[in-house]
């Protein structure tokens, strides 16, 4: 007889347990499948470019960002990264994977940047509460099956400075990713790939925050200076000013 749930993070483990056949994607054991994923950079992958997303390009030119204390998650091979520590921000940057973190951190040192790598889960890896002024995510929240947004809001009331930004690139729904009702993924037990957003599914989620911004991204030419792909939906959201983070 197993009776082991006590807690609400006891339970969010008995549901990360329903998706075995999509836990090397995902759960904090995922290095190895990610890590396979980016051991050839020479393959076709989007997002492999070394240049930074077009949304985060134009929330920076247009000042709706300024320099402050930056934090990246899911990072990858470090391109958004690297772009906020070129600008002046103070950058954390997570990543699962050995193999992305590795690439970041010759990214930065070919840029004459500093950020500062943490190779591990986004929901276990030690970070100081309230110190962010920018949490930045191009594809982290798509991948998460839909019990574990309850862990990323609690992230973000965690670590984002009261007044600052999220912001963030997911899957848009019609173009992208799955669009099944949330429960029908744990009848399954799969996220076939990455989960579908609609603009009115984001702005549920963080109905707390103030949107600023919330569009497709702007497709860009291979050779333009900044990444943009169609099937992305770009969002930056405020924590509100008073809604003070646990410190």
């Amino acid at each position: 007889m197993n009776r082991d749930i006590r807690t609400v993070e006891d339970v969010l483990s008995m549901l990360d347990r329903l998706f075995a056949a999509d836990a090397d994607r995902w759960t904090p054991n995922a290095s190895s499948w990610w890590d396979d994923f980016y051991s050839d950079r020479s393959t076709p992958i989007p997002f492999f470019v070394d240049k930074p997303d077009e949304s985060l390009v134009s929330y920076l030119d247009r000042g709706l960002l300024t320099p402050g204390r930056a934090l990246d998650l899911g990072c990858g091979p470090g391109r958004n990264a690297v772009h906020l520590a070129s600008l002046g921000f103070e950058v954390d940057a997570v990543d699962l994977s050995p193999t992305a973190v590795t690439w970041g951190k010759e990214r930065a040192r070919e840029a004459g940047v500093e950020v500062r790598f943490h190779c591990g889960d986004i929901f276990a890896v030690d970070l100081p509460p309230g110190h962010y002024d920018l949490v930045y995510d191009s594809g982290c929240l798509h991948h998460l099956p839909p019990h574990r947004r309850v862990s990323y809001l609690s992230l973000l009331e965690r670590l984002l400075a009261p007044g600052g930004h999220l912001g963030l690139t997911c899957f848009a729904a019609g173009v992208m990713g799955s669009e099944l009702p949330d429960e029908e993924f744990y009848r399954q037990g799969r996220l076939h790939g990455g989960l579908a957003y609609t603009p009115e599914a984001l702005r549920w989620i963080f109905s707390d925050y103030t949107e600023i911004e919330l569009r497709l991204m702007e497709e860009r030419a291979p050779d333009a200076l900044a990444f943009g792909v169609p099937f992305l939906l770009a969002a930056l959201f405020r924590r509100p000013a008073d809604n003070a983070a646990d410190r």
